[in-house]
């Protein structure tokens, strides 16, 4: 089989235009305002490259029809279905569907080199550059595959939420990645059938082993991870294929995702070498929760009472968090946010950086009832508000308001910066029930405060009797 020829001027190109309108769409995204925009930009682009990865290969072109069909009709169907809630759990899932393809394309690679171009006529052998791009590739790909399918379990409730801690764990994973990278060296000086598939067996076990013992508050920082190790192994593939286009998206996508980990890190008091290496939710007495839950006295308010509380106040700040997607309360919220700026009602919205269960959560569900994006603000731009405000009303937020973080060393969300809503004149604190805790298992006290009131019930209809209050 003969080499893969030399790529025409015209086509690299058109993959420097795809390159430029990824950037583009990245930029795009950065923004609530330009979010729309960057994904125009991002679609264009990869318009662009798979036009022109399909002139260059022009062969099988109705296997690649039937194949962009089915998955289009399936990638449609489910976008059109998908809530709001089930979001997170898709993207983990579409993150495996990258891993798995960068395992295949490594796979089919592996077996037939010659298709590929990267077979050394000579020895017979795959040329030496390729093996290390073979061996990157598939680990990585393979990495992200079963973290990923872990990362969907424990987000759709197939597998418990808190920490799995095994023993000697760390020895274990240390163990395990020096051997697939002492594999990957060693496969560089011999192709053979047992060294690629022994360092694809043990990348698969290695990325269960990564997020088991991640528990479900730091879930959103092992989303973007995960879409990290997705771009990589995008990447190394690229370069497999010899395709510029995904060498220049996976090293992107795989930047900005490291990137985005770590401002999220940061955010969370975090490291981020210990994201990389798994288990970052806490200790192992971190692992066990928080404690066993005590009955204590609250008070329990209605949608009249807290009307009324509002009404009076010059300034609220609501805090959104995962209730509100369930309940999808978006946009009755938004009118009654409506109502009470009609009344001279200062209003704003904190978002905490992991509020949700996957990064910018709480953003998409605002800007899709169109909240101003003025009146959104992150932990650092209005944390220190909080202790002037008249009513921090909290919808469906738990662990981000949970004040164990700043308290309690065993607690599982220890060290994890919260919004401060307790410093709030009035808190009003919205949730479904008592019995409930939040999905990394803690209960909170701002529950049981004197200046707390809770407001028990479906988020949506307790909003919109907010909202029928506040017009009478």
């Amino acid at each position: 089989m003969h080499e893969l020829a030399a790529t025409p001027a015209w086509a690299s190109l058109a993959y420097l235009a795809s390159g430029v309108l990824f950037i583009l769409a990245l930029r795009g995204l950065s923004s609530p305002a330009s979010s729309r925009r960057g994904n125009r930009y991002g679609m264009l682009g990869m318009l662009i490259a798979v036009v022109t990865t399909l002139i260059l290969h022009g062969t099988g072109l109705i296997e690649i029809a039937i194949a962009i069909a089915i998955g289009g009709a399936i990638g449609f169907v489910t976008a059109r279905k998908i809530a709001m809630t089930d979001m997170p759990q898709l993207v983990a899932a579409f993150h495996s569907l990258v891993g798995l393809a960068a395992v295949l394309v490594a796979g089919a690679a592996f077996l037939n080199p010659g298709a590929f171009g990267i077979l050394d006529t000579v020895t017979g052998h795959i040329h030496q550059v390729s093996r290390i791009e073979m061996g990157l590739g598939v680990a990585i790909g393979a990495i992200t595959f079963s973290g990923s399918v872990i990362a969907f379990l424990k987000l759709n409730g197939n597998m418990s939420g808190a920490p799995i801690m095994l023993p000697a764990r760390h020895v274990i994973n240390l163990g395990t990645l020096a051997a697939i990278i002492g594999l990957i060296a060693y496969f560089v000086t011999d192709d053979a059938h047992w060294v690629f598939f022994t360092i694809t067996a043990l990348s698969f076990v290695i990325g269960f082993l990564l997020i088991i013992p991640i528990g479900g508050a730091d879930m959103p920082v092992v989303v973007s991870m995960l879409n990290s190790y997705s771009g990589w192994a995008a990447a190394a593939m690229g370069f497999t294929l010899h395709n510029t286009a995904m060498i220049i998206t996976g090293a992107l996508v795989g930047s900005s995702g490291a990137i985005l980990s770590y401002i999220m890190c940061k955010a969370m008091n975090r490291s981020f070498i210990s994201v990389i290496a798994g288990g970052f939710g806490g200790g192992d007495t971190a692992a066990a929760g928080g404690g066993e839950k005590v009955d204590r006295p609250w008070k329990r308010g209605s949608a009249d009472d807290a009307a009324f509380l509002m009404g009076q106040a010059e300034q609220v700040i609501i805090v959104p968090g995962y209730g509100m997607a369930v309940s999808q309360a978006q946009h009755v919220l938004r009118e009654m946010s409506d109502l009470l700026k009609a009344e001279g009602v200062r209003v704003k919205y904190a978002i905490h950086p992991v509020a949700g269960r996957m990064p910018g959560h709480m953003n998409v569900l605002l800007a899709e009832a169109n909240v101003p994006y003025d009146e959104v603000f992150e932990l650092e731009d209005i944390n220190s508000e909080f202790s002037q405000t008249d009513i921090a009303f909290v919808i469906g937020a738990n662990d981000v308001t949970n004040p164990a973080a700043k308290t309690d060393k065993s607690s599982p969300i220890y060290g994890m910066p919260i919004l401060d809503v307790e410093k709030a004149k009035t808190v009003l604190f919205l949730k479904r029930s008592m019995g409930g805790v939040g999905y990394a298992g803690v209960d909170n006290d701002v529950f049981y405060m004197d200046n707390t009131m809770m407001l028990l019930g479906d988020a949506k209809k307790m909003v919109e009797e907010i909202v029928k209050a506040m017009a009478h």
